[in-house]
């Protein structure tokens, strides 16, 4: 169970993930071994997945970004297994949804450019496994990305 101490640890991890076990353990009000402890307890168990930089799409020429719904024509459990491992072996997929409802994926895509996005969707998307429907979303702004969880 994460208590009061563990939820500071991960809201100043979800600010700073460089944060040093000092510099975290000085925030929260603990010395620094125990606040290691802890942090290596929350990351044994799964509570922290993992540490990555949050990255500039645009500054890195990823500046395009599209919203894909795609809905499958069957979904049994090896035409669902064959289409996820497909999304997550694309690199220019950054996030993938399996939903509820008529849809069944909400994909989110990177690009260079609008012409690199109809590529990617006429070679890549239109390929993956039983898909029936794509519909395209263009990102116009993003309001909020990455924010953390509300802890």
């Amino acid at each position: 169970m994460v208590d009061g101490i563990d939820r500071s640890i991960l809201r100043e991890l979800q600010q700073d993930g460089r944060m040093t076990a000092t510099a975290l353990a000085s925030k929260i009000g603990l010395t620094v071994a125990p606040c290691h402890r802890r942090l290596r307890e929350l990351e044994s168990k799964g509570v922290i997945r993992g540490y990555r930089a949050d990255l500039d799409a645009g500054a890195l020429g990823l500046g395009f970004e599209a919203i894909v719904f795609v809905s499958l024509r069957q979904v049994d459990r090896a035409t669902l297994a064959d289409f996820e491992a497909k999304v997550a072996a694309n690199p220019h997929i950054i996030e993938a949804l399996r939903l509820f409802g008529d849809i069944d994926y909400q994909l989110k895509v990177v690009a260079p450019d609008l012409a690199a996005y109809q590529r990617f969707y006429d070679e890549e998307l239109t390929d993956l496994p039983a898909v029936e429907k794509l519909q395209s979303t263009i990102v116009m702004k993003n309001l909020k990305a990455n924010a953390g969880l509300p802890i």
